[in-house]
């Protein structure tokens, strides 16, 4: 289903020698991305499937995917370091690969304005502490500047619809529901009691959207597709407010995420114009 990458704090399990990485496995998209992004993409000699940015990264060996890794593969690319999203179904491989003595770390994501650690720590392992550093304060002036730009805009009522079939959203304590925040949105199911809550339509007519979020993710699996118009009774519906994001700049903890939030805040920002213009003609008719 989806690969989200859904964490923010990098926190390092096991120490690793001060002799920077030179051979890394990056078992998540977003991982590679920010290797990437301090200049250490050459040091990847294996990932999994869909890491995919930058183009350089789709010519690396895979071994394995979201649902599973390949210890031999692993251990015949003679990695001196392996970082490693905490998928529950990677967990038994990657113990099997610390008792042949592969150090492994792993990145875990909570926050939002965290993303910077991530790339100062992934900095230090690798020696490329100047251009992780350059990385991280670029990271934190362009999400500050986002924020001061939409914190005084009037509100909107939000869905963001994560996955069709089950029928998936945020809410929570999801570092995705930060990004509302940053767009100065209401997340209709803020206060959803698991972070990536399976709901259903009648959930999402009850909460009366003004705009209906839809995030766009390659997959191999076909995506059912949801005929909102069937409920005109909905605002976002009646109003035409549908918005498409894309998934890999939105779902994915690496310093590219700041594309997909200025993209979905900027969106947004067209809805707020949609409604304000309906008001004031509303107002007039008055």
């Amino acid at each position: 289903m989806l690969k989200l990458t859904f964490s923010i704090v990098l926190a390092f399990a096991f120490s690793v020698s001060a002799k920077p990485a030179e051979r890394i496995i990056a078992l998540a998209p977003h991982i590679v991305e920010n290797l990437y992004a301090i200049g250490a993409g050459e040091r990847i000699v294996g990932t999994v499937a869909y890491a995919d940015y930058p183009e350089a990264a789709k010519q690396l060996p895979q071994i394995g995917d979201y649902q599973g890794i390949s210890v031999e593969k692993i251990l015949a690319l003679k990695p001196d370091l392996i970082i490693a999203w905490k998928n529950a179904s990677h967990a038994p491989m990657l113990e099997k690969l610390e008792s042949f003595g592969v150090d492994v770390i792993y990145s875990e994501a909570k926050y939002l304005d965290k993303l910077p650690d991530e790339l100062l720590r992934l900095g230090k392992i690798t020696g490329l502490g100047s251009q992780a550093q350059q990385q991280a304060d670029l990271f934190t002036k362009r999400l500050d500047e986002l924020k001061a730009q939409y914190e005084q805009s009037a509100s909107l009522a939000v869905f963001y619809q994560l996955w069709p079939s089950p029928l998936m959203t945020v809410g929570g304590e999801s570092w995705l529901q930060q990004v509302f925040n940053v767009c100065n949105v209401k997340n209709v199911f803020a206060d959803a009691t698991t972070d990536y809550p399976q709901i259903s339509i009648e959930n999402v007519l009850l909460k009366s959207p003004q705009v209906i979020v839809i995030s766009e993710e390659k997959s191999e699996q076909d995506r059912e597709s949801i005929k909102w118009q069937q409920w005109p009774s909905v605002p976002a519906v009646k109003h035409k407010q549908y918005i498409s994001v894309d998934a890999d700049l939105l779902h994915r903890y690496s310093y590219r995420m700041l594309e997909g939030i200025s993209d979905l805040c900027g969106k947004l920002n067209v809805s707020r114009a949609h409604y304000k213009t309906m008001k004031v003609e509303h107002d007039n008719v008055e």
